[in-house]
C-alpha cells in the first residue's frame, strides 16, 4: 500500500525552529494536511487549538519535550525528528515520554515510510520497526553497544521482543 493512500489527508504538526526543515517535510508530506510551526508559543497554540493524526516533532530550539508531553496528554501519535539531539539520552527521554518513533533528521526523505508505519500500526508505538529499520544508523552514530551500555535499553528491547512473539502467537 502506497504511503499516498495511506498517509492522504492526514493532518499533521509539524514544529521545528529551521524554516527549511518544515518546507523539506511539507514537501514530504504533500498528500497530508500539514500544519507548521517554528517556534514553542506557535506550537503549543496549535496543538491546543486543533486534532492531529501525527504530530512531528524537533527537540532542540522548539522545547520538543515540553511540546511531547503536551502532545501525548492530548492523545496525539508524535514522531520526534531531529539532529542535534541525536543521542540515547534523547531517545531514552522520547521513549518515556510517550513518543510512538524518532527519526535522525539525516533520513528525512523517509519521513513518508515511518509515518505510514505510525498510522497502520494505529497510532501506537513503532519502536520494533524503526529499531529493525535504523538499528544499524544508531549502532554506528552511537557505538555498538550503546543499548548494553543503559539497562532502560536493554529491558526495552527485551518488552518489544517480547510483545512481538505475543502478537505473533496471538
Amino acid at each position: 500500500m502506497s504511503s499516498e493512500h495511506v498517509l492522504k489527508d492526514k493532518v499533521v504538526l509539524v514544529v521545528d525552529d529551521e524554516p527549511d526543515i518544515l518546507e523539506t517535510v511539507g514537501e514530504e508530506l504533500d498528500m497530508c494536511i500539514v500544519h507548521k510551526a517554528g517556534d514553542y508559543d506557535t506550537a503549543l497554540q496549535y496543538l491546543l487549538s486543533y486534532t492531529y493524526d501525527i504530530v512531528v516533532l524537533d527537540i532542540m530550539g522548539v522545547n520538543g519535550f515540553e511540546l511531547l508531553r503536551n502532545s501525548v496528554s492530548r492523545g496525539f501519535p508524535t514522531v520526534m525528528l531531529t539532529a542535534h539531539a541525536l543521542s540515547p539520552d534523547s531517545l531514552k527521554k522520547s521513549i518515556k515520554l510517550g513518543a510512538v518513533s524518532f527519526l535522525p533528521k539525516e533520513k528525512i526523505s523517509e519521513l513518508k515510510i515511518f509515518l505510514e508505519d505510525v498510522v497502520l500500526g494505529g497510532a501506537r508505538p513503532v519502536w520494533a520497526k524503526l529499531f529493525d529499520r535504523l538499528g544499524s544508523y544508531f549502532n554506528k552514530r552511537f557505538g555498538p553497544d550503546w543499548k548494553e551500555k543503559d539497562k532502560f535499553f536493554k529491558e526495552f528491547e527485551e518488552e518489544l521482543k517480547k510483545a512481538n512473539s505475543e502478537k505473533k502467537n496471538g
